[in-house]
């Protein structure tokens, strides 16, 4: 006999046998921790209502149990993948990038390899593509300095000596024989170590991950590999993307030994300031790339959220990670992000958006600056320095308008976003207790926030979501109708906003304080306008020495 059930009935049936699993005697909570975790998320409910709500969240306990039983791989994102576009945003016009960038063919070679070591990536490619420098020197010049040097900066974490040498040779038969495949070819640099290199340890700073093999690499070390550069160290996180500090220690600043080098790109900030890397690639979901960058007096570029593929690189917020290079100029950042960003299949959030150099003058740029919160900090040395640059900048012809970020938001949540995305992430860490193994256990801790992530409700991430669309939109008519955005690097909320939105940033140091520790200013642009942020800060490097000026324990000829 063919017995005939609809899908309505089979649902019920369902519900009936989980509800059935879950009576208030097999499960181990009670309805008095119903009650008192109210107060966590502000609710008081009837008691009548108490009984059917233990069993229902029993029910979903289970779920969450059953679920847990499913692998899930490090690559899949969400299925609500994050939108940066704004309400009525028009995508740039699509035309053929014209990127140009000189190499200079009359560079002499310096007399000593430190003078070589720190030469930007126009003068190092003129030197490699007229044979007067070759790759394997160039590599093995870097590599001494790690060997050197590295002792003090604890900047990395695995020396890819043996896969550098390798690229660095092939890099000088392609060139011997006319192959030559542009400015980055035969160009050592480091990584931070979240991204995946096959065949070497991805730490991810933290002590439970720190013999961990991927066997695949990341997309963007792909793409600098094709560019011919030479990839010779995986360089420090903070643990899990958060700090200076990771497994090996804490992460120092050149320009002072005695304080940390600001995360959690700290590795980048630290070995590209010193001399060790030609540049690096960061990442940044609050600050990891801006941070750092000011800290150790270097330029760093956050793109616009989705312009790089993050495949093979560790998930903290699968709606605010970004990567981006960390140079020590702002034309070596354009020539680094013009390599490495682009559509991946493997990254559902990135795109074909061209990149466009962008070669106004200064003052053909529309531009805003941030006036109150550029006065708010006009006492400390950072804003004073800022303010030098404004004076510098006007010189360059800039006139710049005064313009406010929108205030009437909830930003006391939005944190949250960050925090839920993240447990997510490394839900398998906190359920197994190896987050008890990292080295940071205070309240500041990443092993603290991913705890603490677990009583994060669905409801209110997907709340903050929602105030985060509005902002969305307030920022794009606030800020359309300028090129760049002049503001302090951490004075005020820019860095959170803009982060939280996706627009790109640039970082570029203003000089010193009285410690003689670097100091910075942030350039902010449209969606996809990296272009214009960078035209700027190469014209204001033009016209000062900041970029050129190398911390004195590690250059002695800068002094």
């Amino acid at each position: 006999m063919k017995i005939t059930i609809s899908i309505p009935s089979v649902l019920i049936i369902l519900l009936l046998v989980l509800l059935s699993a879950c009576k208030s005697s097999d499960l181990n909570f009670t309805k008095k921790d119903v009650q008192s975790s109210q107060k966590l998320i502000g609710l008081e409910i009837e008691d009548q209502y108490i009984g059917d709500m233990h069993r229902y969240i029993g029910r979903n306990k289970a779920g969450y149990d059953s679920m847990r039983k499913y692998p899930i791989d490090n690559e899949t994102f969400p299925a609500l993948t994050f939108d940066p576009h704004p309400a009525g945003f028009e995508f740039p016009e699509v035309k053929t990038p014209n990127n140009t960038w000189d190499i200079p063919s009359g560079t002499p070679l310096p007399a000593t390899d430190e003078e070589i070591a720190f030469l930007n990536i126009p003068e190092l490619a003129g030197l490699l593509r007229s044979k007067k420098l070759t790759s394997e020197r160039l590599t093995q010049i870097y590599l001494d300095r790690i060997e050197k040097y590295d002792s003090q900066l604890f900047s990395v974490i695995t020396v890819t000596k043996a896969l550098a040498l390798k690229q660095a040779r092939q890099a000088d038969n392609d060139i011997q024989s006319g192959n030559y495949k542009g400015l980055l070819h035969g160009i050592p640099y480091g990584v931070k170590d979240l991204m995946a290199v096959e065949g070497y340890p991805t730490t991810w700073g933290a002590a439970p991950y720190k013999n961990q093999m991927i066997d695949y690499t990341a997309t963007v070390v792909k793409m600098l590999e094709e560019k011919g550069a030479v990839l010779i160290a995986k360089l420090v996180s903070g643990s899990l993307a958060r700090g200076d500090v990771w497994f090996g220690g804490k992460t120092k600043n050149p320009w002072d030994l005695k304080q940390g080098a600001s995360g959690s790109s700290a590795g980048p900030g630290s070995a590209t300031a010193a001399g060790l890397v030609a540049f690096s690639l960061g990442t940044e979901t609050l600050g990891s790339i801006t941070s750092p960058s000011t800290r150790n007096g270097i330029t760093g570029l956050r793109p616009t959220y989705g312009r790089v593929s993050r495949n093979g690189t560790m998930s903290l917020s699968w709606s605010m990670d970004k990567i981006g290079p960390m140079c020590r100029s702002a034309e070596d950042c354009e020539i680094v992000f013009d390599a490495i960003y682009g559509k991946d299949e493997l990254d559902p959030t990135t795109n074909d958006v061209a990149f466009h150099q962008v070669k106004k003058a200064p003052s053909e740029l529309k531009v805003a600056y941030l006036k109150d919160d550029i006065d708010a900090d006009s006492t400390s040395s950072m804003g004073k320095n800022l303010i030098k640059g404004l004076a510098v900048l006007k010189e360059l012809g800039v006139n710049p308008t005064a313009i406010s970020l929108p205030k009437n938001y909830p930003f006391n949540v939005f944190d949250i976003i960050l925090r839920a995305e993240a447990g997510a992430f490394f839900d398998e860490l906190v359920f197994s207790q190896e987050v008890d193994k990292m080295v940071e256990q205070n309240y500041g801790s990443r092993a603290n926030s991913l705890r603490q992530s677990r009583f994060i409700p669905a409801v209110e991430y997907l709340q903050a979501n929602r105030q985060r669309r509005q902002l969305m939109d307030d920022i794009h008519e606030l800020f359309k109708n300028y090129d760049v955005i002049i503001a302090p690097s951490f004075r005020g909320r820019q860095l959170f906003i803009t982060n939280l939105t996706g627009h790109p940033v640039v970082s570029i140091p203003t000089g010193f304080d009285k410690r003689s520790r670097p100091t910075s200013m942030t350039f902010i642009g449209n969606l996809y306008d990296e272009g214009s942020i960078l035209a700027l800060a190469k014209a204001y490097q033009a016209e000062t020495e900041f970029d050129e000026k190398h911390p004195p324990l590690f250059s002695k000829s800068n002094q």
